[in-house]
């Protein structure tokens, strides 16, 4: 018993508290950024992604274990892809493309939503722990939103931004590349593993960040700050 107590006194319970709220935010950036092409898709006359059951704001039925596992350590990361065929849209390359932009454009809305949000509860909320976890919650999902919407837009096959670029190539050359889809998402995994994209994605994150701060008129660094309940905690 008195073990137990001592693990529970040297516990760091605001630092399993963070995670917990980190992974949480994740798991809503994850499921509207899969969730989003599995809408435009079908609203283009793919009802593939709805036959699979993933037009739903259960998490499970998006999540990448590994991705989740890449956002809450690298703050940046993917889901399980909603299927997509592009047959069934009327412009099979400008739909592709669409769908595609969906999910970021989902992230970078929710994350400027909870910036937004974020805002109003510091200039007008009063110092609680509901409100101090309201604050971590928020600018979780920012980072997250930001960092899932800009690592997916990198024009690298299998992501977002790929699908967006080639919608510009010539049909044959775009196929040919959809061919190779697999290899290619294999060579950009360990390039996300070796930490290749993190020093650009950082400074955009960073900015996109401040943009969105200054616009609603939330203080930038009390956002990063917010990330950490512990490091709020502080503050007061």
């Amino acid at each position: 018993m008195t073990s137990f107590s001592d693990f529970a006194q040297h516990m760091d319970w605001w630092g399993l508290i963070t995670l917990l709220i980190s992974a949480v935010s994740a798991l809503l950036c994850i499921t509207l950024h899969e969730l989003s092409h599995g809408f435009v898709a079908w609203r283009l006359g793919d009802p593939t992604a709805k036959q699979a059951g993933r037009l739903t704001l259960n998490p499970v039925k998006h999540l990448d274990p590994v991705g989740l596992l890449m956002m809450l350590i690298a703050k940046v990361g993917w889901a399980k892809p909603v299927p997509v065929d592009m047959r069934y849209f009327k412009h099979p390359k400008q739909g592709m493309a669409l769908t595609a932009l969906a999910g970021p454009a989902a992230n970078f809305l929710t994350a400027i939503a909870a910036v937004a949000v974020a805002s109003l509860i510091w200039h007008f909320g009063y110092v609680s722990h509901i409100t101090l976890l309201a604050l971590c919650f928020l600018s979780n999902i920012a980072l997250l939103g930001v960092g899932m919407g800009l690592f997916n837009l990198i024009p690298i096959s299998p992501l977002d931004g790929s699908k967006i670029l080639f919608a510009l190539l010539p049909s044959k050359a775009y196929y040919k590349i959809l061919r190779y889809e697999r290899y290619i998402g294999i060579a950009l995994f360990v390039l996300v593993l070796l930490g290749v994209f993190s020093g650009p994605l950082s400074f955009l994150i960073i900015h996109v960040i401040q943009g969105m701060c200054a616009v609603t008129g939330m203080p930038a660094d009390v956002l990063w700050i917010c990330q950490d309940v512990s490091a709020i905690l502080k503050l007061f």
